[in-house]
């Protein structure tokens, strides 16, 4: 027994040291790209969508997700006390509005204005609604953007942002906000290692 099983181990190893050795003398061929050419972390191999907006949300084929538009955008514009006239170093803030409104023709925009607690509260719901009135102008005429899709509404002093009666409290609470909402929509953006200081909504 012990002979055959002697036997058996001298044929295993000699059949061991027969077999071929597999060398890499030649270079490999790489079967999937593995490049990433639209920089979202997903593999061409895998890719499925390659025009993703740098910086969306995307699956696991690189697909990038989407969300309805539903946000709200303050104007930096500053008004003087009592006042509703825009100054035109505000043009480019209430440009970036009509901006995105045409990037996105079906968004429709609720401009509201809002003013401190200086004077009556009548005198400053009609303040306030100038103020709106006049970024709504401003969107239409110097702009472009058609006014059945604007419209304009005046808070008074009744959403401040600072309840207080400082002075500094007086000109942050004079101030314009754009709500965009509409049947458009747009990428749902993340931070990601391109965005070095850019800002991602």
């Amino acid at each position: 027994m012990k002979i055959l099983l002697i036997l058996l181990g001298i044929m295993t190893l000699s059949g061991c040291s027969m077999r071929d050795i597999a060398t890499m003398d030649e270079p490999t061929v790489q079967v999937n790209d593995l490049s990433d050419i639209d920089h979202d972390g997903v593999i061409v191999a895998r890719e499925r969508c390659t025009d993703t907006a740098l910086g969306a949300t995307i699956d696991n084929y690189g697909c990038g997700k989407i969300k309805p538009i539903n946000e709200r955008q303050e104007l930096k514009v500053l008004f003087a006390n009592d006042s509703f006239y825009i100054a035109p170093e505000y043009y480019p803030q209430v440009e970036v509005i009509a901006t995105f409104m045409r990037e996105f023709p079906n968004t429709q925009a609720v401009i509201e204005g809002h003013c401190s607690k200086t004077g009556s509260h009548e005198h400053n719901q009609k303040l306030s609604q100038n103020r709106a009135n006049a970024v709504s102008a401003l969107l239409t005429e110097r702009f472009g953007i058609e006014s059945n899709r604007l419209s304009a509404v005046g808070y008074s002093f009744d959403r401040p942002i600072d309840p207080t009666h400082t002075a500094a409290a007086h000109k942050v609470n004079r101030r314009v906000i754009a709500e965009l909402t509409g049947d458009d929509t747009t990428a749902d953006m993340k931070w990601h290692i391109y965005t070095v200081d850019e800002e991602v909504n």
